[in-house]
C-alpha cells in the first residue's frame, strides 16, 4: 500500500503534464500534428538503444500481426493524440482532461452498440451521467448551448480524440496483440504511432503549417512530451498495474483532471470555473454508479 500511493499520485500527474504542455506549445505556434508525430518519433529514438535488440528479436511476431499493431497504434497514438493537440489550441487544459475522464462511458457504449455486450441499469445510468457531465463542460454550463449545439471547435476535436482512445481500449481487448514484453510492446506501439502520423504531419507541413525551428520552445516541448507523458507516465502506469492491479490502477486516471486544472491555473493562467467542478463531479458520480456491485 505504501509503494502504491506514490504511484497513484505520480502517474496521473505525469499524464496531466501532457495536457498542460500541449496548451503551452500552442503559444509557440507548434503545429499540432507535428507535435504528436515528433513526440512519438523522439520517444522511439530514446527507447531504441535499450529496447532495440529485443524489438528486433520479436520482429516476426510483430510482422505477423502488423494489421492489429497499426490499428491499435493508429487509434491510441494517432487519433487519441493529434486531435487532442488540435483541440488544445482552442480550449482549456481542464476541458481536455474532463472530456477524457468520460472515456469509460464511451467504452461501455461502443461495446454495447457494436458487440452487444450486456448493459445493466447501473451501467446505463452511469454512462448517462458521464455523458451529461461532458455536455456540461462542452456547453460551459449554459443549457441554451446544449439545445443549439454551440460548442467550441476545440472541445469537439477533444471529443474525437477521446473517441479514438475509447476505440483503442475496446480493440485492445477484442483484438489484442500476442503476449510481448512490456517495453517491446510500448516501443512497437510508439513506432507504429509515429509511422501512422508521418503522412499527416507531412500534409500539415505542405499547407505551410511548419514549426519555427529557431524557437527553443519547439525542442523543449518535444523533449518533455517524449520523456514525461510518453515514457514516464506509461512506465509508471504499468508498474502501478503490477502492484495494485488493473482495476485500482485505472482509478488513478480520474485524478488527471484535478492535476491538469491545478497546474493550468498558475502556469497557463486558466482559472477553473464552476462548470468544470460540476461536470467533473457528474462524471465521477457516473463512474461510481457503474462500478457498484450488486449486494
Amino acid at each position: 500500500m505504501q509503494s502504491e500511493l506514490p504511484l497513484m499520485l505520480v502517474t496521473p500527474a505525469l499524464f496531466a503534464a501532457n495536457l498542460v504542455v500541449a496548451r503551452w506549445a500552442q503559444g509557440a505556434d507548434i503545429p499540432p500534428v507535428f507535435l504528436a508525430f515528433g513526440r512519438w518519433a523522439l520517444a522511439f529514438l530514446i527507447l531504441v538503444p535499450t529496447v532495440g535488440p529485443r524489438l528486433w528479436a520479436q520482429r516476426h511476431v510483430l510482422a505477423a500481426n502488423w494489421q492489429r499493431l497499426f490499428l491499435l497504434a493508429g487509434l491510441g497514438m494517432g487519433v487519441a493524440v493529434a486531435p487532442q493537440y488540435v483541440g488544445a489550441r482552442h480550449t482549456a487544459a481542464a476541458n481536455v482532461a474532463i472530456i477524457f475522464a468520460a472515456c469509460p462511458a464511451l467504452v461501455t457504449m461502443i461495446e454495447t452498440l457494436v458487440w452487444k455486450a450486456p448493459l445493466s441499469r447501473r451501467q446505463a445510468g452511469g454512462m448517462f451521467l458521464a455523458i451529461l457531465g461532458v455536455l456540461v463542460v462542452l456547453s460551459k454550463g449554459d443549457v441554451t448551448a446544449l439545445g443549439q449545439l454551440q460548442f467550441g471547435s476545440g472541445d469537439l476535436w477533444v471529443v474525437l480524440a477521446a473517441t479514438g482512445w475509447s476505440l483503442y481500449t475496446v480493440f485492445n481487448k477484442r483484438l489484442p496483440l500476442p503476449p510481448l514484453p512490456g517495453t517491446v510492446k510500448l516501443a512497437a506501439m510508439i513506432l507504429g504511432g509515429a509511422i501512422v502520423l508521418a503522412p499527416f504531419a507531412a500534409l500539415e507541413a505542405a499547407t505551410g503549417n511548419v514549426p519555427h525551428f529557431g524557437d527553443v520552445r519547439v525542442y523543449i516541448a518535444l523533449a518533455f512530451l517524449a520523456v514525461v507523458p510518453s515514457l514516464g507516465a506509461y512506465f509508471c502506469f504499468d508498474r502501478l498495474v503490477a502492484i495494485a492491479g488493473p482495476a485500482r490502477a485505472s482509478m488513478s486516471v480520474y485524478l488527471i483532471p484535478l492535476f491538469a486544472t491545478l497546474a493550468a491555473w498558475p502556469l497557463l493562467k486558466e482559472a477553473p470555473h464552476l462548470y468544470h467542478a460540476a461536470g467533473f463531479g457528474i462524471i465521477l458520480a457516473g463512474v461510481a454508479l457503474s462500478s457498484m456491485r450488486k449486494r
